[in-house]
């Protein structure tokens, strides 16, 4: 009987993990202690500690000597490798999704990038972009992409938030989903492809500013 409770405690404490490092509440570095992790979810250490092996499979935790537990981090190197392959695979979702797409789902999409315009830095909005892009996904039609980008996607949580947090880029992703929702709704596969690898390399260099920035401010504290 015991097991049977520890098993959907550890799943709700991997998802939980999982949530603060995408939103940013657990940053690279953050060393992970069971202690303090179980007290603050209200569970035993050992599903916290089932949580922190799953983190460790999907790339996300390494450990350290002498510190344990730790969300690693993503040099620039990695960065950019991250994102070519984001480019890779969504912008052949987009290809994809031109051809395929229903009337339904181009108009889904088009409801969310208008819903994401409505407040393109609020709240909501790291969230809606999200769903852009699953939609996009899904509108693909390929099982095995869509296992690819998903795989993808968890790394890239170690990133923290979208940078959508920035205003001029947020106003900017709006253009360039509006550019990949025209060559959809064109059937125009190519430009499809074309404008949606041009909104993830712009994603990519708003994310190494923001990367050399934090860099600069630890260099003022310091």
């Amino acid at each position: 009987m015991h097991e049977a409770t520890e098993v959907p405690q550890g799943q709700g404490a991997y998802r939980r993990l999982l949530d603060d490092i995408r939103d940013g509440l657990l940053l690279p570095g953050t060393r992970l202690r069971e202690t303090d992790l179980a007290d603050r979810l209200g569970i035993s250490r050992t599903p916290v500690r089932e949580a922190i092996r799953q983190l460790e499979a999907d790339g996300l935790v390494i450990h350290l000597p002498r510190q344990g537990a730790t969300i690693r981090s993503l040099d620039y190197a990695e960065v950019i490798e991250l994102y070519e392959m984001r480019a890779v695979l969504e912008g052949t979702a987009a290809r994809l999704a031109a051809r395929v797409a229903s009337a339904v789902e181009l108009a889904e999409l088009s409801a969310l990038n208008a819903a994401l315009s409505a407040d393109p830095a609020g709240p909501e909005a790291q969230q809606i972009n999200r769903q852009f892009h699953r939609t996009l996904l899904d509108a693909a039609r390929n099982r095995f992409l869509v296992k690819s980008m998903s795989a993808l996607r968890k790394t890239m949580m170690i990133l923290g938030p979208t940078t959508l947090s920035d205003p001029a880029r947020a106003s900017a992703a709006l253009a360039e989903h509006a550019a990949v929702l025209a060559a959809l709704e064109a059937r125009d596969a190519p430009a499809a492809e074309a404008a949606m690898r041009a909104h993830v390399e712009n994603a990519l260099f708003a994310r190494i500013r923001g990367m050399r920035g934090r860099e600069l401010l630890d260099e003022d504290e310091a």
